[in-house]
């Protein structure tokens, strides 16, 4: 099965979270953090801060690794490495995604997250940010 591995930025204002809604591919729709995947010879923290800069026109600060998480998709396998993350400058302007929200902690369970980043959900709702 093929692995992929990726970078996904939460990134907190205020006790909320910024939540983007594919616009593109198979899981359109879907809710996810934004990231993206790594390209060879990049660090995790550096790939994230070039998808953010790419997907969102937003520079970010890559604050601390919040988790590692594993999903078996029916066709690849997926590890994705969350950050959390603060905006530096600039507007989340979408570029990619259809939607954005910024959620609190109470509110993170009213989208339709992809499988994989709804792991991520649930850990966020056990700690207190």
């Amino acid at each position: 099965m093929k692995h992929i591995e990726v970078v996904a930025a939460i990134i907190c204002h205020n006790k909320k979270f910024f939540a983007t809604q594919r616009g593109y591919g198979p899981m359109k729709d879907g809710w996810e953090f934004p990231g993206g995947k790594i390209e060879n010879g990049e660090s995790p923290e550096n790939a994230l801060k070039r998808e953010i800069r790419e997907e969102l026109s937003t520079e970010i600060e890559v604050e601390k690794l919040f988790c590692s998480i594993e999903h078996d998709y029916p066709d690849f396998l997926l590890t994705m490495h969350c950050y959390i993350c603060k905006v530096k400058s600039g507007n989340l302007e979408l570029k990619e995604h259809e939607a954005a929200r910024w959620l609190n902690k109470n509110e993170l369970g009213k989208v339709h997250w992809l499988p994989a980043d709804w792991k991520v959900v649930e850990k966020l709702q056990l700690i207190d940010k």
